[in-house]
C-alpha cells in the first residue's frame, strides 16, 4: 500500500496528514490487490478546503473530488465517495464472472410468448 499527499496552497499539518492516510488506508479492505494512492488537499480562495483523491489497485482505478469549509469533513466525504465507487465496481465484476447480469437474467425468466398471452387474457370492457 502506497499513500502519497500532496498540500497545495496551504502548510502541511501531521494531524491532517495522519489523519487522510488513516481513511485511505481503510479503503484497502474492500480491494483484493494493494493500492496505490495519491491525495491532494488544497485551499481555493481562502475558504474552501477540497480534496482530491486518486486510487488504484490492479487494472482498477477510482477517483474523488470533494469540496467543504473544513478539512476533515471533505476527508470524509470523499472517502464515502470512493467506497461506493469500489462496492459498485465489485457488484459489477461478480455480475460478470457469473456470465450475466441481473436484468438478463430477469428478462430470460419470461418468454416473450408470456407476454403475448397476459396480453390477449385480459378481458376488454
Amino acid at each position: 500500500m502506497n499513500i502519497a499527499i500532496t498540500f497545495r496552497n496551504l502548510d502541511s499539518t501531521e494531524s491532517v496528514k495522519q489523519y487522510a492516510t488513516e481513511k485511505i488506508a481503510k479503503l484497502q479492505r474492500f480491494l483484493r490487490q494493494p493500492m496505490h494512492a495519491h491525495v491532494t488537499l488544497s485551499l481555493a480562495h481562502h475558504v474552501e478546503h477540497m480534496v482530491e483523491v486518486r486510487l488504484s489497485s490492479g487494472s482498477e482505478h477510482f477517483e474523488g473530488h470533494e469540496q467543504s469549509d473544513h478539512m476533515y469533513t471533505s476527508i470524509d466525504k470523499v472517502v464515502d465517495k470512493l467506497e461506493r465507487q469500489i462496492s459498485g465496481a465489485k457488484g459489477a465484476s461478480v455480475a460478470k464472472r457469473r456470465g450475466s447480469s441481473a436484468r438478463m437474467v430477469a428478462a430470460a425468466n419470461v418468454m416473450p410468448s408470456e407476454v403475448i398471452l397476459s396480453a390477449e387474457a385480459e378481458p376488454e370492457e
